[in-house]
């Protein structure tokens, strides 16, 4: 059961700690609204229903994505679409727990 739910979120594979600390882009996939109200200080905005619009940027990364949202839903929808376009993505979940995994790998 819990190996359906991993993949259902798209948490298999890698921790969200070690692609972190591997240098992972972290983008945010809640509304402008909800980014601007509270953020992770090193995620970008890029709400779910743009996010196909920005494949090309993401692809330029050249380094796996994490996505988060308020719940981990957006993001492990925003996930999908960036495995099926060919580019390494992972669901950190809730923003507040990537910044969390991003503060305990610099400490």
């Amino acid at each position: 059961m819990f190996k359906f739910l991993a993949n259902l979120f798209g948490k298999n594979g890698p921790s969200i700690g070690e692609l972190l600390s591997q240098g992972a882009y972290i983008v945010d996939v809640r509304s402008s609204k909800e980014f601007k109200d509270a953020h992770g200080k090193d995620s970008t905005n890029i709400p779910l229903d743009s996010i196909q619009s920005k494949i090309s940027t993401l692809r330029k990364q050249k380094k796996p994505i994490v996505t988060c949202c308020m719940s981990g839903m957006r993001s492990g929808r925003a996930v999908k679409i960036l495995r099926k376009a060919g580019i390494e993505a992972h669901n950190g979940g809730s923003w507040q727990s990537v910044e969390k995994a991003l503060t305990s790998k610099t400490e």
